[in-house]
């Protein structure tokens, strides 16, 4: 019966995605071709609410057949005409559905940092692309030993994203381990956290630098699912007991605002100690 349940959802989250897409697209080109302040404002504001409605329909349809399976606390002190930094820890590939459905308008439209080949996902990688997703190239230092000129361009692709951010409130989110939490990539890594991948600055380093002035406050977001985090299949499924959610707003030091991630190193030492000190809280939650 799950396994119906499942292929239901993701018949109807394919004909929702189908459906919004091709419009999402078509209303991005006039942004794209109109490249004007003043049209481009307005035109972003309707590409979010199509994006909004992709979002209610989704979780709405499993809602209705799983069920809330979500304990959630901490979201008293946030608002919907803010600019937010939301950090989380990323356990499963459900992650970013169920972030999409906790902050639907809570907070304004979740910007999520994905990497490169993700813009190749059929119909999704265009509508991430139209809504101006950050898209994060990682390069290996094997990489960068063979093409040294390529060092800090992942960053600047990330810095110049942001700064079409600045004109209406969003909230960027970045998963700061870099990629989803397993046993083999805690062994590889050695991180001193037990539940917790190592914590990167770069993504974080550049919003920071590109929009300091908007971006007062980081909403970390604690993920921990029950008997354990379930796969992109067993989500739809509904193969999990539920997750707890801890949100907490926290003020971002002013200290840690518009510099320069790419020459400053000072900054860097103080952002990376600062979120050190925020992924111990974590792992201690988690724990």
């Amino acid at each position: 019966m799950s396994a119906v349940k499942g292929t239901i959802i993701l018949l109807v989250v394919i004909a929702n995605t189908l459906f919004w897409v091709p419009i999402l697209v078509l209303i991005s080109l006039l942004k794209f071709i109109l490249p004007i302040p003043v049209i481009r404002k307005p035109i972003s504001k309707i590409l979010v609410w199509i994006a909004n409605n992709w979002i209610w329909l989704n979780t709405k349809i499993h809602l209705l057949f799983h069920g809330n399976k979500i304990d959630l606390k901490g979201m008293e002190e946030l608002e919907s005409n803010d600019w937010y930094l939301v950090i989380s820890n990323h356990a499963a590939a459900a992650d970013i559905p169920i972030l999409q459905n906790v902050f639907y308008k809570k907070i304004p439209f979740l910007k999520f940092f994905l990497k490169h080949e993700l813009i190749y996902v059929p119909f999704l990688g265009v509508a991430w692309w139209a809504l101006d997703f950050p898209f994060m190239r990682r390069f290996s230092a094997s990489y960068l030993a063979k093409k040294p000129h390529m060092k800090g361009k992942d960053l600047e692709a990330t810095k110049k994203a942001c700064e079409k951010f600045k004109d209406y409130p969003i909230s960027v989110i970045n998963f700061i381990e870099g990629t989803r939490f397993s046993k083999q990539k805690h062994k590889k890594q050695h991180s001193k956290y037990k539940h917790l991948l190592k914590p990167k600055s770069g993504g974080i380093g550049f919003v920071l630098g590109s929009m300091g002035e908007q971006m007062n406050y980081l909403v970390q977001t604690s993920l921990n699912y029950s008997p354990k985090a379930p796969s992109a299949w067993e989500y739809l499924c509904g193969k999990y007991d539920k997750v707890e959610i801890i949100v907490e707003k926290i003020k971002i030091p002013n200290h840690l605002k518009n510099k320069n991630y790419i020459t400053d190193m000072e900054f860097r030492k103080e952002l990376q100690q600062w979120l050190n000190g925020l992924w111990k809280k974590q792992d201690a939650r988690l724990s």
